[in-house]
């Protein structure tokens, strides 16, 4: 594989490394299954596109799809918690109206961004001719977010939201306002979904209806392969492990699709992703059970001994 394939892989790992966050918060912190982000990382690419089209600066437009982002997010919640649909069917209803409003804001399928002035170009025309400087500038970003993720979970709003998640009963017992803060968690998290859109949509020069298709798949696989690496025991290493995982991810699929002796092709895409999910949920319940056999065979080798004495 090419240096230039190597880096494309770890530019995409960093950006969707802000999808695995969005993951990790909604699946992880609150324990809600939500699929949103399949709608709002378009919406995301969709708002930020058409507002630097109409000469927006791309830093506020960014900002701008971030807020759209939110909006669609607090909304799935507010269906779930106020109205009362369960949360599963509220995110798929909300991702199949966001199919429709991405159509209206682009009122196309697409709309290219390439000759327009993004957060990319600002940087690219700063510093000309570094290959490495589109994966070194979403690795910053990734890091600060990553950075303010960890703050915010460890603050007392944080831990709140921890709580809720972990036990809503016990958390509203405690006097948590755990339908604001259900809220508020899902908001962010589509939020982060729709900053990852709006700068994949800069960096590829274009924004598309369908580019949200499996975005949960994606930031699903990337935190339980992270998990399988680093282990969910503090919330800083969640947050690691949820970025790792989806760098590692992206270049298991860029290695898997690039070897020519696996005959793998672009349409395979889906294939590789169930293999690897399957293989990072596998492997820790195989250490777990070898690590069981090993410490029940220590014991009875121990109590042999002891008998025989």
């Amino acid at each position: 594989m090419s240096l230039y394939a190597l880096l494309g892989a770890a530019e995409i790992g960093l950006l969707f490394g802000l999808v695995a966050f969005s993951v990790y918060l909604s699946f992880r912190v609150l324990n809600l299954p939500d699929l949103t982000v399949d709608g709002t990382l378009p919406l995301g690419a969709a708002v930020a596109g058409v507002l630097i089209i109409r000469g927006v600066d791309p830093f506020l437009a960014t900002a701008l799809a971030i807020g759209a982002g939110m909006a669609a997010g607090a909304l799935t919640a507010f269906l779930s918690v106020r109205l009362g649909i369960l949360h599963l069917l509220a995110s798929i209803l909300m991702m199949i109206a966001l199919f429709s409003i991405n159509l209206r804001v682009m009122d196309r399928p697409n709309i290219a961004l390439i000759g327009e002035r993004t957060i990319v170009t600002a940087v690219e025309n700063r510093f000309v001719g570094a290959p490495y400087l589109l994966p070194l500038l979403f690795l910053v970003i990734l890091l600060a977010v990553g950075a303010l993720l960890v703050l915010f979970l460890r603050s007392q709003i944080g831990l709140a939201m921890r709580a809720t998640g972990n036990n809503a009963r016990m958390a509203a017992a405690n006097g948590i306002d755990t339908q604001r803060l259900t809220i508020l968690g899902i908001a962010m998290s589509n939020g982060l979904a729709a900053l990852a859109g709006a700068l994949f949509a800069q960096s590829q020069g274009a924004a598309d209806v369908s580019m949200g298709i499996g975005t949960i798949v994606i930031g699903l696989a990337s935190v339980i392969v992270g998990e399988s690496l680093v282990g969910p025991r503090t919330v800083l290493l969640a947050v690691i492990g949820a970025a790792l995982g989806s760098v590692l991810y992206r270049m298991v699929i860029a290695v898997a699709l690039n070897a020519d002796v696996l005959g793998l092709k672009a349409q395979d895409l889906n294939l590789i992703t169930a293999v690897l999910v399957t293989g990072a949920l596998v492997v820790p319940r195989f250490r777990r059970a070898v690590s069981r056999r090993s410490r029940e065979r220590r014991d009875m080798a121990v109590t042999v001994r002891g008998t025989a004495r």
